[in-house]
């Protein structure tokens, strides 16, 4: 599948794994602390981070040797993430908790609230401009090296 929403889908698109790196980004590591927080079934979680191990947003290392005991942190490509979720989390307090937003991003230093927006960095306009749209490419193609 070329579709690149479609093949991150792949390896986050399971509302669980989402979640579970939502917990990444708020500290926690640890199996129990993630099943805690989730209140998901241990075979479940089990599979949850194995998937996000293998697709390579999360790296596991062991912290025990007996028993076997591992922690589970964000990889560079885990925390890569971390702006679509903060994106994810307005989009739905705005459209989503008519109770009002009940998770919100602050800034630590002044503990303002943050107003997430994904802007061009080249242009400095908001990527919902109308100016921007989506074209299809086609894929570079490889040529042999001629040295």
């Amino acid at each position: 599948m070329r579709c690149p929403i479609a093949r991150s889908l792949e390896h986050v698109g399971e509302w669980w794994n989402i979640l579970i790196l939502r917990d990444a980004f708020r500290g926690l590591t640890r199996f129990d602390e993630f099943q805690k927080s989730l209140g998901i079934a241990p075979s479940m979680l089990t599979r949850r981070l194995n998937a996000l191990v293998h697709a390579g947003l999360l790296a596991r290392n062991r912290y025990c040797e007996h028993p076997p005991r591992y922690e589970y942190v964000l990889t560079d490509s885990g925390r890569d993430f971390k702006p679509i979720l903060v994106l994810l989390q307005e989009w739905g307090n705005r459209h989503f908790s008519p109770e009002g937003a009940s998770v919100v991003t602050i800034n630590r230093q002044t503990g303002a609230l943050a107003q997430p927006l994904l802007i061009d960095s080249i242009s400095g306009l908001p990527i919902d401009d109308e100016v921007f749209t989506t074209e299809i490419r086609a894929p570079a193609r490889n040529t042999p090296d001629t040295n």
